[in-house]
């Protein structure tokens, strides 16, 4: 895939959920979402009204970035459960992204959205290496790491500024093409 490529929109599922491309209906859901305190925290998205989530989607929905960003959804009522994202695609590098909402934490679903997109780019795009950066302090999405199969790598000391506006050293983890998938 080129560096700045548009990738085309795709549909994914995971077990119990849907990866689907944003739509404009998900503007409530999305300010929701990134107004819960516990989202806000570790997303540098300044989203306070309905007019910044509507923004916050015209940029996901923009596929000319070269990125896919993707809502996650349940299969079984369609609620909006968080995001997922595969952006900084590079030749074969690129970084993966995610969130969920409050009702969706605690039932693996961030774990198993970034496993299927992992795969997905694996295989579809040709990456070779996928990073996942996450604040130290953020247990909960160390162990989403862990659980995708994303090696431990090493800190960026100090490397992001979050929505907090504190800059918090990260955990770098990453997968290989190479490396065994997990298992959901």
């Amino acid at each position: 895939m080129p560096d700045s490529g548009t990738v085309e929109p795709v549909d994914l599922a995971a077990p119990g959920l849907s990866l689907r491309p944003w739509r404009v209906t998900d503007t409530p859901g999305v300010l929701t979402a990134l107004t819960d305190p516990a989202t806000a925290r570790w997303n540098p998205q300044a989203v306070t009204d309905e007019a910044g989530a509507a923004e916050w989607l015209r940029r996901r929905m923009d596929a000319d970035d070269g990125a896919i960003s993707l809502a996650v959804t349940d299969t079984a009522d369609g609620a909006l459960l968080g995001a997922v994202s595969l952006h900084h695609i590079h030749g074969e590098d690129a970084q993966v992204g995610y969130w969920t909402t409050a009702a969706a934490r605690g039932r693996r679903v961030a774990t198993r959205a970034v496993t299927v997109l992992t795969g997905w780019g694996f295989d579809r795009l040709g990456l070779h290496r996928i990073e996942l950066c996450h604040a130290v302090p953020n247990v909960a999405s160390c162990r989403v790491a862990e659980r995708a199969g994303y090696a431990a790598e090493g800190v960026l000391r100090q490397s992001h500024r979050y929505g907090d506006g504190r800059r918090y050293d990260e955990h770098l983890h990453a997968r290989l093409a190479t490396d065994p998938p997990p298992t959901l």
